[in-house]
């Protein structure tokens, strides 16, 4: 019996953040955030990610993830990280502003 693995039938589907869930539901509109403990690796992808939003005319708040368990949830092994919309574009680097326009864009978010 491995007691660290679960079967497929007793995995839930992911809830929404609204619902105390850790990752956001798809429909949820242009949802960003920084994954990391708050170093200035995190604080500074956060920063670029703010200026790419701004740029882009997005009016969209930046969660920034410090829970180490929300952060496994997304697979996430190095930090910094960036989601938008719940799909990781990005682990243990700062992307540049134009970076995240560029992620962002083709995403299409």
């Amino acid at each position: 019996m491995n007691l660290f693995r679960k079967k497929a039938e007793d995995k839930k589907p992911a809830e929404s953040l609204a619902d105390g869930g850790l990752i956001p539901e798809a429909s949820t509109p242009a949802f960003v955030a920084v994954l990391g403990s708050g170093c200035a690796k995190c604080n500074a992808l956060e920063a670029a990610a703010a200026a790419a939003l701004q740029e882009l005319g997005m009016d969209t708040r930046i969660d920034h993830i410090r829970d180490f368990e929300k952060i496994a949830a997304y697979g996430v092994m190095s930090t910094p990280a960036l989601v938008v919309n719940g799909k990781v574009i990005s682990t243990g680097r700062v992307l540049s502003k134009d970076e995240v326009i560029t992620e962002i864009k083709k995403l299409g978010a």
